[in-house]
């Protein structure tokens, strides 16, 4: 895997870097980093319940296009490879088609209450499930129906964002988390006022 300044920062935009005083910076900071998914890195990516990835047209028009399922629907196969199962949707296959001219890809993992993102770039390839049916078991995910097709990513580099400007969003779930203790001692509270109310009458 290489180094994302390397594959990213072309002349164009180190001259815009050197020209704005960031240069210097960026050199420092892309150094010593490894070029391999991490445990951590692992675990963010596996966590995700949606991303964004970006194909480019025979036309030179960029596509965007968005993938959600349960935590563990991307899969990391080793820490260079990234896989999902692809599934019956509005049949335009966009991406797909993109992909058979220019498999090259960049993927937008965000994780919206901790305002992190990371970005990945890599090259896609798209098979027919039974053409792999042991990696299409692995990769299935219960509830979405018949595997169709399966992508697999092999990155080339991959980069994190700061948190400036990412406006935290909650999905049910992590709601759920979050105000579910809270909610547990309202029901709790709620049960021993009745209890208390329902001796009170007893009395009078």
């Amino acid at each position: 895997m290489d180094r994302y300044d390397h594959l990213m920062f072309t002349d164009a935009v180190k001259a815009l870097q050197e020209a704005d005083g960031s240069a210097d910076m960026y050199a420092r900071s892309y150094g010593p980093r490894t070029h391999a998914l991490s445990a951590d890195e692992v675990a963010f990516v596996t966590s995700r319940t949606s991303f964004y990835i970006a194909t480019v047209s025979e036309t030179g028009w960029p596509y965007i296009q968005h993938r959600g399922g349960p935590s563990g629907f991307l899969n990391v196969l080793d820490d260079h490879t990234l896989a999902f199962a692809d599934y019956r949707g509005n049949k335009q296959h966009i991406s797909e088609g993109n992909l058979a001219g220019d498999d090259r890809v960049s993927l937008f993992l965000m994780d919206y209450p901790r305002k992190a993102r990371m970005k990945l770039q890599g090259r896609a390839t798209f098979v027919q499930a039974q053409d792999n049916p042991d990696l299409a078991g692995q990769l299935a995910v219960e509830g979405q129906g018949r595997v169709e097709r399966l992508v697999t990513i092999r990155l080339e580099a991959f980069d994190w964002n700061c948190p400036q400007f990412i406006t935290p969003r909650f999905d049910a779930a992590e709601i759920a988390q979050l105000v579910g203790p809270e909610m547990d001692k309202l029901t709790a509270r709620i049960a021993e006022l009745e209890i208390e109310n329902a001796k009170l009458k007893g009395q009078g």
